[in-house]
């Protein structure tokens, strides 16, 4: 019997593999790294003061690969249809080629045009492989029982590379704390996950299982306070994976309310990297200007500390998961909205309880 005929047993091996590889792999990553100084050096937009090995995406990358691989090999992916395999194989493609656009800015410092050329080039040839946005479906019936708007080519070309490119650049600019960006990652893949898994998509929720894996392997290292970081080439990696993920896999299913379940797990990054966009432009500075404007530097403005700052976020996200999990009409869906409230809850009080407790 082959991991074909058993989908939660496939995920689950699916994430443990990832992890534990990545875990594997990160510190001997970062010892390349420091034998042959790549590092990031400190200055005063930055959290860290020592200089920080920032190829950590490699080990991300490796973990993912090797777990998928496995995964493949004993057959969890042997009931994918044809036209979902090249969907899969495409978005594998894609992710890696943003890997690689990424490392490149992590080794030769590249300026921010060629970077976004260089995104824009990959989800158009990605949308030509059919991982695209083909249809807007709208809920509640509001088109009189149509299921939902066909786009035409050229604006379902827009739509796909705005997604798949704003949801990269969400994550990267995320990337500003220890944990963070790995963190809250992991979350929307755990929630893309099991949105697909609801939706009777295995093959995207492995690739989900495989990410949110890799995530907490690198955690392992990463969180604060880290010993290396992912880089461009992982925040680009994991990005893309996400965004690549959603549209083949949950939006695929749907038949109300399309896009809306990643947009709701993916909000937060998408809504800070909105607000920094709109703040530099009124001021007439460019959208890549670099400054000290997000969310997570503004929690840590208003007196939270490295950790409470990251761990509020990550309670943040996983309760706009588990939001995604009830409209995606999942199994218990009601119980673990119950269950991320409270987290979230609890997270809040006793943030605001540690914060008042220590000595001014």
């Amino acid at each position: 019997m082959t991991l074909a005929y058993s989908p939660n047993a496939a995920a689950l091996l699916t994430l443990v593999t990832a992890a534990l590889l990545t875990a594997a792999v990160v510190p001997l990553v970062r010892r390349a790294g420091l034998r042959w100084g790549l590092v990031d050096t400190p200055d005063a937009r930055k959290q860290h003061t020592l200089p920080m090995v920032r190829l950590g995406g490699i080990g991300i990358v490796a973990g993912f690969s090797l777990a998928l691989a496995l995964t493949w090999r004993l057959g969890g992916f042997a009931e994918l249809a044809p036209d979902k395999d090249q969907l899969i194989w495409t978005t594998l493609a894609g992710a890696l080629s943003y890997f690689v656009i990424g490392l490149a800015d992590d080794l030769f410092a590249l300026p921010p045009l060629p970077r976004l050329a260089g995104q824009v080039l990959v989800a158009v040839a990605v949308w030509h492989q059919g991982v695209r946005i083909g249809t807007i479906e709208l809920p509640f019936g509001l088109l009189g029982g149509d299921p939902g708007v066909v786009l035409p080519e050229p604006l379902s070309q827009l739509a796909t590379v705005i997604w798949l490119v704003g949801i990269t650049n969400a994550i990267n600019w995320l990337d500003g704390l220890d944990g963070l960006a790995a963190g809250v990652s992991g979350i929307a893949a755990v929630g893309l996950l099991s949105v697909s898994f609801s939706l009777a998509q295995p093959a995207a929720g492995l690739l989900a299982a495989a990410l949110a894996g890799a995530c907490l392997g690198f955690l392992r290292h990463n969180f604060n306070p880290a010993l290396i970081f992912m880089g461009d080439g992982g925040s680009y990696f994991l990005g893309f994976a996400l965004a690549a993920i959603s549209i083949v896999g949950p939006a695929k299913g749907l038949t109300s309310v399309s896009l809306l379940l990643p947009l709701l797990i993916l909000s937060l990054p998408l809504a800070d990297m909105s607000a920094v966009i709109m703040g530099r432009l009124s001021e007439g500075r460019s959208p890549f200007y670099p400054d000290r404007r997000h969310l997570h530097h503004r929690l840590l403005r208003a007196g939270f500390s490295h950790r409470r700052t990251v761990v509020l976020i990550y309670a943040f996200t996983q309760w706009l998961a588990s939001l995604a999990l009830v409209v995606a009409n999942a199994e218990m869906r009601f119980l673990w909205l119950a269950l991320a409230t409270a987290i979230l809850i609890g997270v809040v009080v006793a943030c605001r309880r540690s914060m008042q407790e220590e000595p001014e």
